[in-house]
C-alpha cells in the first residue's frame, strides 16, 4: 500500500512517500480504507524523536493519529462494525499509521459515522476539536461531550 514513511527520526525531510506492506488484521481489529487523516502535533513530535524514549516505535514507521474512512474488513471478534461502515478513529499509541491507504485499528479505538454514536470520545484528541485552546480548564467533566455532527 502507499504510505508516508518515517525511516529515521529528524526533520520533515525524513518522511517520504513509498510502499509498505498492508496492515495485518488481528481478531479484534477493524481494517479501514483511509479517506482522510488529520495532521496532529503529536506526529511532528514523534517524527522529531521527542518521544522515542517513551514510545518505542520500530522504524520504518507510518505516522498519523487521526483517521476517517470506511471499514473494508473486520476481525473475527469484532461486533460493532461491518464492511461498508463509515468510521473515524484515533488509533492507540503503538498502532498509529493514518498516513496510508489502510490502517488496522482495534475496535475499541474506532467510533461510528457520527460522534453522537459513541458513549464518549475514545481519546483526548477529540476534545481539542471542540474546545477552543485554553478552555479545557473550564470544561465540566461529563460522560458525554457535545460534539458537532460530522460526516466522513
Amino acid at each position: 500500500m502507499k504510505a508516508f514513511i518515517l525511516d529515521r527520526y529528524g526533520s520533515a525531510d525524513r518522511v517520504r512517500a513509498g510502499d509498505m506492506p498492508d496492515p495485518e488484521l488481528r481478531e479484534d481489529d477493524v481494517l479501514v480504507q483511509i479517506h482522510a487523516a488529520g495532521v496532529n502535533l503529536l506526529d511532528s513530535k514523534i517524527r522529531n524523536g521527542e518521544f522515542k524514549l517513551i514510545l518505542r516505535y520500530r522504524l520504518p514507521l507510518i505516522l498519523g493519529h487521526d483517521v476517517a474512512g470506511v471499514v473494508i474488513r473486520v476481525g473475527s471478534r469484532v461486533r460493532r462494525f461491518k464492511p461498508g461502515d463509515k468510521v473515524y478513529a484515533r488509533p492507540a499509541d503503538g498502532r498509529i499509521g493514518a498516513f496510508a491507504e489502510f490502517s488496522a485499528i482495534k475496535e475499541d479505538d474506532v467510533t461510528g459515522h457520527s460522534p453522537q454514536e459513541a458513549p464518549s470520545p475514545p481519546h483526548l484528541i477529540h476534545i481539542s476539536t471542540v474546545i477552543p485552546r485554553g478552555e479545557i480548564a473550564r470544561c465540566d467533566a461529563a460522560p458525554r461531550l457535545p460534539l458537532p455532527k460530522a460526516t466522513v
